[in-house]
């Protein structure tokens, strides 16, 4: 059931959310301050992940929070970890975004079962799609080198590595054939879709396009947090990956 009185909330949510984000918060009924991270945080080790996201839940937890508000799935595991201080934390049950945009957990299992090597796209992906300059040199693409050309490899490594190498770690699209790009109707004209199609062409593979649906972020947002698809954290407590269709649990829970 949704909570119906009004809560003061933090919602500290990956900057790839933002339009849809913006969107809902005009019709949320709860007092909430919001932090957006940067996406590049995705591309930084996990370790280091876990604690750029634990410090400033442990930051908003020093505020008169009722809750704070996780916008984002377990991420390779860059949450796994994290504890709730003084006031509960709440996640979805999601492995990544791709759950927050599609709507459920099962309707991208389905999904992803149908249309396997598929890279989703969204208005976020696309304009955010960046390494910022200050997590560049701990991102994993610049530490092994995926970041580099193949003719970067040859002249670094010599032709013989290069090739090992591209083949190895830097031809991150070799188990992709399509692009779907899901709309979630915030977007502010067809020039994302567009750009996600062209992409699809240039790369030789299959363009498709979804209609995501707001409903799971609509109820983080609005406090509806039923344990089907969201996990709540009481203090003391932090988050266990569980390797089920449940993906997360407290560490406290039996």
């Amino acid at each position: 059931m949704p909570i119906l009185f009004i809560m003061k909330l933090k919602l500290i949510s990956c900057e790839i959310f933002y339009r849809e984000m913006q969107f809902l918060l005009k019709a949320v009924p709860h007092e909430i301050d919001v932090q957006f991270l940067q996406k590049g945080l995705h591309d930084i080790p996990t370790a280091e992940m876990l604690k750029r996201l634990q410090a400033e839940v442990d930051n908003a937890s020093e505020e008169k929070y009722d809750a704070i508000i996780m916008g984002y799935g377990l991420c390779n595991n860059g949450l796994e970890g994290l504890k709730a201080r003084s006031v509960p934390v709440i996640i979805p049950r999601a492995h990544d975004c791709i759950t927050l945009f599609l709507g459920s957990r099962w309707r991208y299992k389905k999904y992803f079962n149908e249309n396997p090597g598929t890279f989703f796209k969204t208005t976020g992906w696309i304009e955010r799609d960046y390494v910022a300059e200050d997590l560049k040199d701990i991102s994993i693409p610049t530490q092994l080198g995926m970041d580099l050309t193949y003719e970067q490899l040859v002249e670094k490594y010599g032709e013989d590595n290069a090739e090992f190498l591209w083949e190895e770690l830097c031809d991150t699209e070799k188990n992709y054939s399509q692009i779907t790009f899901i709309e979630m109707g915030v977007e502010p004209d067809d020039s994302f879709e567009q750009t996600a199609r062209e992409e699809a062409v240039s790369k030789g593979w299959k363009f498709k396009k979804v209609s995501g649906r707001l409903d799971l972020l609509r109820r983080m947002l609005h406090g509806d947090w039923d344990s089907d698809d969201f996990l709540v954290i009481s203090p003391g407590s932090g988050i266990v990956t569980t390797h089920n269709d449940t993906i997360i649990r407290a560490s406290k829970d039996i």
